[in-house]
Parts: C-alpha cells; sequence; structure tokens
C-alpha cells in the first residue's frame, strides 16, 4: 500500500545521503565519542546494563523490583534519517520499523515512541509530512506501541525517525558482548537495500522486495533468538554487514568467520553495485573493517555488499533462528575480528 497523496515530488532529491547510509561514518564516530563513553554503572535503585561502551543498539537500564513482581529492564533508543524512498508514507513506515528495530535487537518489546521530525517548511507540502507520520503510527501500531507525540523542527533537510523506549528482562538480553566461540552466526534480513536503495535515488526505479524487507518488523526474529536461547545479537544498519559484525566481534572478543556462499542478498543487489550505484557511506564503512577483515579470496563486489550500509536491515544473531540462514560462526579471537571464507 502506498501513500493515497503520491505527488511527482521525489524525497530523496531533498537529501545530501539516503536512509541509514547518511550516518557519520562509524570511524569518525569512534573519535568523536572516546572518552565520552561513561562506564556501565551498576549501582542505584536503575543500574545501567548497557551503556555506549559497546556500541550497542539501546541503552538498557534496571527499574526498580517490585516485591513479588519479575524483574524488569527500560530500553532507550532513538533513531531517525533522510528519505530513503521518494513515497512518503513508505519512508515513515521504514524509518519506524528501523527506529523500533534497535529495541527488538536488544531482546526487548517496544510500548511508547515519540516522533522526530524535520522539515522544509517552505519547500515541501504538509500534506507529506502527514503521510510520514502515518506510514510511522502504521508500523507502531503493527508493533503494539503507542506513539505519544514528538518534536519537530523547520530544517533544509527533511528527516524523520523515532525515539523509541521498551521494556525487557534484564536476564534475557540480547547484547553484542555476550558473543561465544563455537556459536553460529545467523541473519534475518538479505542484504542489498544499500544499493537498491541509492539506484531507487538515482533512477526512480521502484524495488518492491527491498520495500518489504525494510518495512518488516524484526519482532519476530527477536522472539525467536531469545526462545532459542540466544544471548547475542545486533541489527544490521548503516555499518553494514561487516561494520555490525566487527563492532559484535570486538566487544565479545571473539573473531567471526563468514561463509560468503551462505550469505543472502536482494535480487538485483549484484547488478545495481555492478552498475555502479554504491553510496559513499557503504565505501567508508569498508574502509573502516579493511585493516580488521581478511578478505580471503572475496571480489570487491561482495566485499561492497558486504559493507553496505542498511536501512532496516535483519538482526545478526550469535545462535541459530528458525528460518533463517547461518552463514558462519563465532571462533577464538585471531589476528582478525572478521575473516571471510
Amino acid at each position: 500500500m502506498h501513500s493515497p497523496t503520491r505527488t511527482p515530488v521525489r524525497l530523496t532529491q531533498f537529501a545530501h545521503g539516503g536512509g541509514c547510509a547518511c550516518k557519520i561514518p562509524p570511524g569518525e564516530l569512534e573519535d568523536v565519542l572516546d572518552g565520552l563513553t561513561a562506564p556501565v554503572t551498576v549501582t542505584g535503585d536503575t543500574p545501567l546494563l548497557v551503556g555506549a561502551a559497546t556500541g550497542d543498539d539501546a541503552a538498557v537500564a534496571a527499574l526498580p523490583a517490585a516485591a513479588g513482581a519479575a524483574p524488569q529492564a527500560v530500553v532507550s533508543t532513538a533513531d531517525f534519517f533522510t528519505p530513503v524512498v521518494d513515497d512518503a508514507y513508505d519512508w515513515g513506515r521504514i524509518a519506524a520499523a528501523n527506529a523500533l528495530s534497535d529495541v527488538y535487537a536488544m531482546g526487548g518489546r517496544p510500548v511508547l515512541a515519540v516522533n522526530l521530525l524535520a522539515w522544509p517548511r517552505d519547500v515541501l507540502p504538509f500534506e507529506l509530512a502527514r503521510e510520514v507520520l502515518r506510514g510511522g503510527l502504521t508500523v507502531a501500531a503493527e508493533a503494539g506501541c503507542h506513539v505519544g507525540g514528538g518534536h519537530s523542527v523547520d530544517d533544509p533537510e527533511p528527516k524523520y525517525g523515532m525515539a523509541v523506549t521498551g521494556l525487557a528482562d534484564p536476564g534475557r538480553l540480547l547484547r553484542n558482548d555476550a558473543g561465544r566461540p563455537g556459536v553460529p552466526l545467523s541473519l534475518t534480513k538479505p542484504l542489498g537495500l544499500g544499493v537498491l536503495n541509492n539506484r531507487h535515488k538515482a533512477t526512480g526505479e521502484r524495488f518492491e522486495e527491498a520495500v518489504a524487507t525494510m518495512v518488516a518488523l524484526n519482532r519476530d526474529a527477536s522472539a525467536a533468538a531469545l526462545a532459542a536461547g540466544a544471548t547475542c545479537a545486533t541489527d544490521v544498519t548503516g555499518f553494514g554487514l561487516l561494520g555490525h559484525l566487527h563492532k559484535l566481534a570486538r566487544a565479545s572478543g571473539v573473531t567471526a568467520v563468514i561463509d560468503t556462499a551462505a550469505v543472502p542478498y536482494l535480487d538485483g543487489a549484484r547488478r545495481a553495485v555492478r552498475d555502479g550505484y554504491v553510496s559513499g557511506g557503504t565505501r567508508r564503512n569498508l574502509e573502516w573493517v579493511t585493516p580488521s577483515t581478511d578478505f580471503g579470496t572475496a571480489d570487491e563486489e561482495t566485499r561492497l555488499l558486504l559493507a553496505d550500509a542498511q536501512t532496516s536491515g535483519g538482526l545478526l544473531v550469535a545462535g541459530e533462528v528458525p528460518g533463517a540462514p547461518v552463514i558462519g560462526e563465532l571462533v577464538l579471537q585471531g589476528t582478525h575480528t572478521v575473516v571471510l571464507g
């Protein structure tokens, strides 16, 4: 279903980047945050269980335990970006699914979100902003998550996303520092969203499979991972599979070995790479992970796809998830955090 108010306006043309490809490059971001990440606090009534030190998907703090009640933790995150598709309603759905994903990646359940909207009010009609917000509301309702208002600013570049609060069992979190040697790696969505979105921005071609993949919630994948006993996961977004896997392996003190032949891709992704629709964000991702990666015999096309900046990608789970392909395993720490085979 598309926006009933579709217009000739191409939203992607109002953004310098697209989706999670517009993130600050991971290497630059780590330099900015150096010395600013507070250690995890384990004292007080609401101890911080997961902070910024490992670059996990969301922050988690334990809630004060009520007498006789099961322990609970609060999960907090925010995510927003420039238009990744031209259709306003679809952009809203994608951005909401992407923001909610951070809570699912921690093993939590989103309960409350607020909108984050930046809009060039003198350039783009507000009927499009309404469609963006309607798309976000639609996906939040599917997730069973309240939307309680939000914040907006006048901005020359449109941006949309959500700040999301969720709940989780503090004893059953999915963390990026909990990987252990000998555990398989599963990927719950195919790669290639970045190059297809970049092609869409350049040509106007619409890729229905890509849109369906981006609006799909990671709720069921998260529940399946928890049911299978997984304790380690992350979602694959702007830093690409290699970037997020590097962060997971580094935080866990292990090496990840990837079977490149087992990694799933969207139809048309390889052709988009060959035709040159590779974003600057993807190339920066590849540059960042190269010193920590043994690429083996992987060709340039494969390397770019593995570093492709995803928007609302799937979960990368240390463990087997029913229906998701196993793409590798974690092994004892070696000279690289990621090895391709």
